[in-house]
């Protein structure tokens, strides 16, 4: 057996090499890379994740780049996961993110990985969730998580992390209707960014006005404003984030949402293990010798479904 290119040990101590290399096995999706989730598995669940989403250009990796600075001078380790578009040359991430952050990448209790968001819509691919996993290993007691943020649903985020931070500007009118499709499902409170804009104000009550239709419930979203680029608003963002924390943690609601977020990666690596398994060799020459009669109208996808589903049943 060939010798794993990570050292479990110094990962777990927090060696920096060995997290890249962590990192880079599985978001390659390398061989090894369940076993190594597997191995570290018992050490993750002590960091705190937020998630950071909303439109291109609201601020978002300043607005991740200032807590970063916040929770270091609390003495916290802290790790980021940007997550860029997918390159359309490489399939790797565009890096902006990093570009952005190049403040705090020099402290060495920060360690920051852009990844590729290799097409999932919500702009959080599945290998940046375990991504995070190796960072809580690792000890980042503070874990950011910053998404592409499209305007499409991203309840990939929310079930991610742990308290889900939606980032809008005074300007961006296509915000508002932005949330309607899901963003104001999913966020715990806004951040009203770039707040010494005009129409600040007004931004601010077009929120407020539809969260007055959203669902009573135990927790209430507020909306924060700040200037990200002179940090005006950061103490209250991550006062907001830990007063989130603090009504989960008395209420039993984090507790829930990591075992459904648990749950949740089971029933993904079942599937993903099923589908690889079922797609062999045999059955796609099943499914193309049976495509003439469903072309055809001679037989249904759904007869040629079952066929293949008995087929994988009986082996």
């Amino acid at each position: 057996m060939a010798r794993s290119r990570v050292d479990v040990e110094r990962l777990l101590a927090g060696d920096r090499v060995a997290v890249a290399r962590a990192i880079s096995v599985v978001e390659n999706g390398e061989r090894e890379s369940r076993a190594l989730l597997g191995a570290v598995f018992s050490r993750t669940g002590r960091s705190y994740r937020i998630g950071i989403t909303g439109p291109p250009g609201a601020g978002k990796s300043t607005i991740t780049s200032r807590l970063a600075e916040h929770y270091r001078r609390r003495g916290l380790g802290v790790g980021v996961i940007a997550v860029d578009p997918t390159s359309p040359f490489s399939g790797g991430a565009l890096l902006g993110d990093r570009v952005r952050m190049a403040d705090v990448e020099s402290d060495d209790g920060v360690f920051i990985r852009s990844m590729a968001s290799r097409g999932s819509l919500g702009g959080l691919s599945r290998k940046a969730v375990e991504a995070a996993d190796v960072l809580d290993a690792s000890g980042k007691e503070v874990i950011i998580m910053e998404t592409v943020g499209v305007g499409q649903s991203e309840l990939d985020i929310a079930g991610a992390a742990d308290t889900t931070v939606v980032v809008l500007v005074p300007e961006s009118g296509d915000s508002i209707q932005a949330m309607k499709a899901g963003l104001m499902e999913i966020a715990d409170f806004f951040v009203l960014n770039k707040a010494d804009r005009a129409g600040a104000d007004q931004a601010v009550m077009a929120i407020q006005m539809i969260l007055h239709f959203r669902e009573p419930a135990a927790w209430t979203p507020s909306v924060v404003k700040s200037t990200a680029s002179t940090g005006e608003g950061i103490e209250e963002i991550a006062a907001t984030i830990d007063a989130h924390r603090a009504h989960m943690e008395e209420r039993g609601g984090l507790l829930l949402k990591r075992r459904k977020r648990i749950a949740r990666r089971i029933e993904e690596i079942v599937s993903e293990t099923l589908n690889v398994d079922f797609w062999s060799r045999e059955r796609r020459a099943l499914l193309e010798g049976r495509m003439d009669a469903v072309m055809a109208m001679a037989s249904s996808p759904y007869d040629v479904a079952d066929e293949l589903i008995d087929h994988f049943k009986s082996r």
